[in-house]
């Protein structure tokens, strides 16, 4: 069987619990992923829908986003496309209290030993970024 690519609904439903009959198949899908039973993934996009959905309809604060995040970060059996850079995104967004898509942004600029252009300096101070002067 192909590999399941794992989309935010799945997660949220699963996090939530705000659509029972979902809940009960997340919680079923996931089991069977931690079984081995199923080979799952997911990637940064995901985590970005999710974080953006827990923030704006769920009226999350961001510490319990980054919370779900790093639960998603850790379900067992499940792989996550760029999992170190997102390890480190989440440890930069709990130790400067900033969003994930900003961490995530910061670490990936790092990485690649790229400065950052944005207008949005003081987020990216927090974060530590080499910034480009715009």
């Amino acid at each position: 069987m192909k590999p399941v690519f794992v989309d935010a609904n799945l997660f949220l439903r699963f996090f939530t619990h705000d659509d029972e009959a979902h809940h009960r198949k997340a919680v079923s899908f996931f089991r069977r992923v931690s079984s081995g039973q199923v080979q799952a993934l997911t990637g940064p996009p995901v985590l970005f829908e999710v974080a953006w959905t827990l923030r704006t309809a769920y009226h999350q604060p961001p510490e319990k986003v980054l919370e779900v995040l790093g639960a998603v970060l850790t379900l067992p059996g499940l792989k996550m496309t760029d999992a170190d850079l997102v390890s480190q995104a989440l440890e930069m967004a709990r130790n400067a209290g900033m969003e994930f898509a900003d961490a995530y942004i910061a670490a990936s600029a790092a990485k690649a030993g790229a400065l950052v252009g944005t207008f949005n300096r003081r987020h990216f101070e927090h974060l530590d970024s080499e910034l480009y002067p715009l």
